[in-house]
């Protein structure tokens, strides 16, 4: 107690008591209290919002995962497949799907006739027929390409069903719906049924969505991710080949080396502004520069490799810098000192230090080229590919796609089983982010040093 305040009478003496918040005091823990709630609050709602988009992803697109399959036994007749009889695959490629098609034919009314099934009257053979994918005879005869000792054989085929049958299982084609539907009736349907319950048709894991590649509007149930996965790994290995010393060069001549005037001053704003860029632009500069002038060709990956690679240089030297800069000084001055040059002293100790940091805005920059599709639509990748690109280097220049163009393809396709794929899609690329971003966390913790 201060001698002003002992010589004040008791009753003006301020009555404070630090057990006793005042007025202010409670204004402001009441602020905090809101401030609280509102924050929590909004993580409530983002978990939310993050949990409904992904059980309508995942309920949608799971079902792209297992397809429809009709289980008949077929007999390959050697006379019709191999009319030589010699057993080359040259010769038997002479055999079109047609003739692959009219064994399937064979094939399933036999078993439809062993298991004894109700067939409707009123089924021509072709409806019977049209249970079975268009892509089936394709199937077989790859099958019997690949393999010729299976001529003059009964084998299992296990043929992929039409897209519609593939539909009913799944429950988005109904008996109602059929009535209204011209490519299935509910007479197919009902014939479904009686199939399923004989164990001639199941659902099962269709790892084919994997891997194949994209198929016509005509047979939904055979388009697959294989074509664009591939593309999309060589866009991204174009991408981490050229941006990474690209972009870490860059950075450290402008954060350690370049002087401090005008011209960097420059550099650097454009760089930021870069980064904000839209990506459509890149786009529109890639279509210029690499196929219009330099002759690249359109729908390749090193074409859509070269302008994500444009797109992600500001975002890999912004994020390099960065860790440049949160190295500390003394770091350097250390090394300076016992007689280190600049040189060694940024590439020895600062640059050591920056990785976590460097190697996190990387694999960022990557997973945000992944999910790029205005760049790709530009340089001509949403063109339809069935064939596989080959094994680099030829394959960076053969036709491709990628998962972001390949959903954007499904969506635009009248089916209803392409949203299905689409849905499927999104699925394989938020599992590449989360693995690219699990990898971009671990290599953070491994290379991360305390100071």
């Amino acid at each position: 107690m201060s001698d002003a305040t002992s010589q004040m009478p008791a009753a003006a003496r301020p009555k404070h008591s630090l057990f006793e918040p005042d007025a202010r005091t409670r204004r402001r823990n009441a602020a905090e209290t809101r401030f609280r709630f509102f924050g929590a609050s909004a993580i409530v709602v983002a978990v939310l919002a993050l949990v409904i988009l992904l059980a309508s992803v995942l309920g949608s697109g799971l079902g792209a995962f297992r397809q429809t399959f009709i289980h008949i036994p077929i007999t390959l007749d050697a006379t019709a497949l191999d009319k030589g009889g010699n057993r080359n695959p040259e010769d038997m490629k002479k055999v079109t799907t047609i003739g692959y098609a009219k064994i399937l034919e064979q094939g399933l009314k036999a078993a439809i006739a062993e298991k004894g099934l109700t067939v409707d009257p009123a089924l021509t053979a072709k409806q019977i027929a049209g249970l079975m994918s268009q892509d089936a005879a394709a199937q077989l005869r790859n099958q019997v390409l690949a393999d010729p000792s299976l001529l003059g054989q009964t084998i299992e085929f296990s043929a992929l069903a039409n897209g519609r049958v593939d539909g009913f299982l799944k429950g988005r084609v109904t008996l109602e719906s059929a009535a209204r539907d011209s490519n299935i009736s509910p007479a197919q349907l009902n014939l479904v049924s009686e199939m399923k319950d004989a164990g001639l048709v199941s659902l099962d894991f269709n790892p084919a969505f994997i891997t194949s590649g994209d198929a016509s509007e005509v047979r939904p149930e055979a388009a697959g991710l294989g074509v664009a996965i591939l593309g999309s790994a060589y866009m991204m290995l174009i991408v981490l080949v050229l941006s990474l010393p690209i972009g870490v060069a860059a950075s450290i001549y402008l954060e350690e080396f370049a002087p401090k005037n005008k011209l960097t001053d420059m550099i650097e704003v454009n760089i930021s502004n870069l980064a904000a860029v839209p990506s459509i632009v890149f786009g529109i500069l890639g279509l210029a520069i690499f196929i219009n002038f330099m002759g690249l060709p359109q729908s390749a990956p090193i074409v859509g490799g070269l302008v994500l690679t444009l797109m992600t240089l500001p975002t890999i030297i912004i994020a390099t810098r960065a860790a440049l800069k949160a190295v500390p000084p003394s770091i350097r001055d250390a090394a300076l000192g016992v007689g280190a040059s600049k040189m060694q002293a940024i590439f020895h100790h600062a640059l050591p230090l920056a990785m976590p940091g460097i190697l996190t805005g990387t694999i960022i920059g990557l997973a945000q080229a992944l999910g790029e599709t205005a760049p790709l639509l530009l340089i001509g990748m949403v063109a339809f590919v069935r064939e596989t690109p080959g094994a680099p280097p030829e394959g960076f220049f053969d036709p491709a796609s990628a998962l972001p163009v390949q959903v954007y393809n499904f969506t635009q396709r009248a089916d209803p089983a392409f949203v299905e794929r689409a849905s499927g899609a999104i699925i394989v690329l938020l599992v590449f982010l989360v693995i690219m971003n699990a990898v971009a966390i671990m290599l953070r913790r491994r290379f991360e040093r305390r100071w």
